[in-house]
C-alpha cells in the first residue's frame, strides 16, 4: 500500500484515537489557539464504539479541562455512596474494613459512569470548538518525513482483496499531515507499537505489564440495586493460578456493571480467563445480586498495569502518545481515564509552545517532563510496587506489603522497596503445558453464565468478511509446530472472543483457525502469545465491536 498514490491534508495536529485521552488533547489545542486546525480519527463506527472501561472516573483530568463539565449536561451523574472490599473463598466472603485501605483507594467525590458516554460527550464538546472528529476511519499506517520525523498517518483504506492486494473496489485512504501527530489508540495500538520499536522509547524501562479485564453490564432486580456502590474483590476463584480480582459498580436504571480481571503474567498455559470470569458469577454473593437479572451488553479489553517503571518514552520526532499507550493505569485504584485526559491536555499544551515558537516535527521534551513530574507522576510514582510485590509474593503477601508500601508512600512519601522491577515480560511468564495441571471448568449455565460466541453477540461485533484478517501471523507454522506441543496453544483461551481454534479431523493434520470476524479488539492475542507470534493491526473503518455504554 506504501506506492500508491494518495490526497493528503494538512493540518496543525492529527490525533488517532477519540477516546479520553486523544478529544482532551483536541479540546484543549482550540482552547489554547482556536484558529488551529485539529482533526480526531476514530476507528470504531461512531465515537464511543470501542471504549470499554470499569468505570469509576476520577474527575481530577476533567476538572482540569473543562471546570464547569458539571454545568454542560456531561453523563457524570451516579457518584460513588458506598466502597465495599471483600475477600472470596468459593462459598463465602470476608469484608475488608474500608480502615485498612490507603486514602489513596477511597472512592469519595469520585463518579460510576459509561466512558463511551463520557467520550460521545466530550466529542460534542470538540466539534462544538470546531474540532473535526471522524469515526468510522482506521489508521493504518505512519507517514514519515525525509528526515524521519513522523508527519502523519493513512486513514480510511477499504475494500482491499482477502490477501491484502489491490482491488478495482478498493479505496485508497487518505494521507493526513501535522506539524504534530498523536497517538491516543489506547493499550498496544498498532501505530504506537511502531513508533516504541522505531525509536526504541522502551529502552531502560520495565517490560509493560498488562490485564485482561471482561465485562458484562446487567439489568438486576431493583429491590437488589444500590445506586452508587463501588465493590471490589479478590481471592476465589483465581486463587494462586493468576492474580487479578472484580468490580461490582452500581450505576443508576437498575443496571450494574460486572467486570473481571485476570493479570496477563500467569504461568499456567491451561488457564482460561474468560471461564474465570464466567465462574466468578455463580460465587453465592454474586449469583444472589444477578438472580432474576439479565444480561445486556459484554466487551473485553486490555488494560495496562505496569505502571511508572513501564513508562515508555513518551515522544518522538513529530509524535507524542497519550494515554493508555504510555501505559498510565493506576493499578490498585483501577484508573486510568484521568492521567488520560491529563496526558492529552499536558501533550496539547507542548504542541501548542512549540508551534508558537515556530516549532514542527521535533520531540515535544515539555510534554515528557510533565508526564514525569506533574500530576501523573504524583498519581502512578506513589503505587508503583503493588503490581511486582503482588506478582512475586501472591495475593496475601502482596496485599500486606502493598499495602504498607502505600500506606508509607501516602503518609511520609518514601518506600521501604525503592522502586521494584517487574522482571519477564507476559509472554515471557508463559510456563510449558507439561509444567501444568489442566484446569476443569463447569460449563456454563445460560443463566448466570454464558458460552464466548454467545457473549460476543452482546458486544455487537461486526467485521466485513471480504476484508484481510487484521491478525498476522509472523509465522504460520508456529501455531501448531511450537505453541501446541508446548504450551497447549493458549490462544485457544486467552482470546475473550474465541477468535482462535486448533481444528482436529479425523485423518487429517490439525489446523490453525483464526475467526477474525469475533474480534473485540482487546489485544490480548498481541501480548500474551508466549511466541509473540500474532500482531494485532486494525481491520477497515467502523469494523469491530459497537458497545452501547461501557
Amino acid at each position: 500500500m506504501t506506492q500508491i498514490e494518495r490526497e493528503s491534508m494538512e493540518y496543525d495536529v492529527v490525533i488517532v484515537g477519540a477516546g479520553p485521552a486523544g478529544l482532551s488533547a483536541a479540546i484543549r489545542l482550540k482552547q489554547l489557539d482556536p484558529d488551529l486546525s485539529v482533526v480526531v480519527l476514530e476507528k470504531g463506527s461512531e465515537v464511543g464504539a470501542h471504549i470499554l472501561s470499569g468505570a469509576v472516573l476520577d474527575p481530577a483530568g476533567l476538572d482540569a479541562l473543562i471546570p464547569d463539565w458539571r454545568d454542560k449536561a456531561a453523563p457524570i451523574t451516579v457518584p460513588v455512596r458506598d466502597d465495599e472490599f471483600y475477600m472470596l473463598g468459593e462459598g463465602g466472603q470476608i469484608r475488608l474494613p474500608n480502615w485498612m485501605m490507603p486514602r489513596l483507594m477511597n472512592n469519595h467525590g469520585n463518579y460510576i459512569v459509561s466512558m463511551g458516554n463520557v467520550c460521545r460527550w466530550m466529542a460534542e464538546q470538540a466539534e462544538a470548538m470546531g474540532v473535526e472528529i471522524f469515526p468510522g476511519m482506521a489508521c493504518s499506517e505512519l507517514v514519515y518525513g525525509k528526515d524521519g520525523a513522523v508527519k502523519g498517518v493513512v486513514a480510511g483504506v477499504f475494500g482491499l482483496e482477502p490477501d491484502g492486494s489491490i482491488g478495482e473496489n478498493t479505496e485508497p485512504g487518505m494521507e493526513l499531515h501535522g506539524k504534530y501527530v498523536f497517538l491516543g489508540e489506547g493499550v498496544r495500538g498498532s501505530l504506537t507499537k511502531e513508533v516504541m520499536e522505531k525509536f526504541d522509547l522502551s529502552a531502560g524501562r520495565d517490560p509493560q505489564k498488562f490485564g485482561l479485564g471482561m465485562k458484562e453490564i446487567w439489568e438486576v432486580d431493583p429491590e437488589k440495586h444500590r445506586e452508587g456502590l463501588v465493590m471490589h474483590t479478590m481471592g476465589w476463584p483465581l486463587g494462586k493460578n493468576a492474580g487479578g480480582g472484580s468490580f461490582i459498580y452500581h450505576l443508576d436504571n437498575n443496571q450494574v456493571y460486572v467486570g473481571f480481571v485476570t493479570h496477563l503474567n500467569y504461568a499456567n498455559p491451561h488457564l482460561y480467563p474468560y471461564m474465570e470470569f464466567q465462574r466468578f458469577k455463580h460465587h453465592p454473593m454474586v449469583a444472589e445480586l444477578l438472580k432474576g437479572g439479565k444480561r445486556i451488553a459484554y466487551g473485553a479489553r486490555a488494560i495496562s498495569e505496569g505502571g511508572w517503571q513501564s513508562m515508555p518514552k513518551a515522544v518522538a520526532p513529530g509524535v507524542a502518545l497519550l494515554g493508555c499507550g504510555v501505559g498510565l493505569v493506576n493499578v490498585p485504584r483501577i484508573k486510568g481515564n484521568h492521567n488520560a485526559m491529563l496526558s492529552g491536555k499536558a501533550a496539547a499544551e507542548a504542541a501548542f509552545e512549540a508551534m508558537s515558537a515556530g516549532r514542527s516535527g521535533d520531540e515535544l521534551d515539555a510534554y515528557e517532563a510533565e508526564l514525569r513530574s506533574g500530576a501523573v507522576a504524583r498519581d502512578l510514582k506513589p503505587v508503583r510496587n503493588v503490581k511486582p510485590l503482588w506478582s512475586k509474593y501472591g495475593l496475601l503477601g502482596g496485599l500486606g506489603l502493598g499495602g504498607l508500601d502505600m500506606w508509607l508512600n501516602s503518609l511520609i512519601g518514601i518506600s521501604p522497596f525503592g522502586t521494584l522491577s517487574h522482571g519477564k515480560s507476559d509472554a515471557e511468564a508463559t510456563g510449558k503445558a507439561d509444567d501444568h495441571k489442566p484446569i476443569e471448568y463447569p460449563r456454563p449455565d445460560g443463566v448466570l453464565s454464558f458460552d464466548r460466541l454467545t457473549n460476543v453477540s452482546f458486544s455487537m461485533t461486526n467485521h466485513e468478511e471480504s476484508q484481510p484478517a487484521h491478525l498476522k501471523l509472523k509465522d504460520p507454522s508456529v501455531p501448531i509446530l511450537v505453541n501446541l506441543p508446548t504450551y497447549a496453544e493458549p490462544a485457544e483461551r486467552y482470546c475473550p472472543a474465541g477468535v482462535y481454534e486448533v481444528v482436529k479431523e479425523d485423518g487429517k493434520d490439525p489446523r490453525f483457525v483464526i475467526n477474525f470476524q469475533n474480534c473485540v479488539h482487546c489485544k490480548t492475542c498481541d501480548i500474551k502469545d508466549p511466541s509473540q507470534n500474532i500482531n494485532w493491526t486494525v481491520p477497515q473503518g467502523g469494523d469491530g465491536p459497537n458497545y452501547p455504554n461501557m
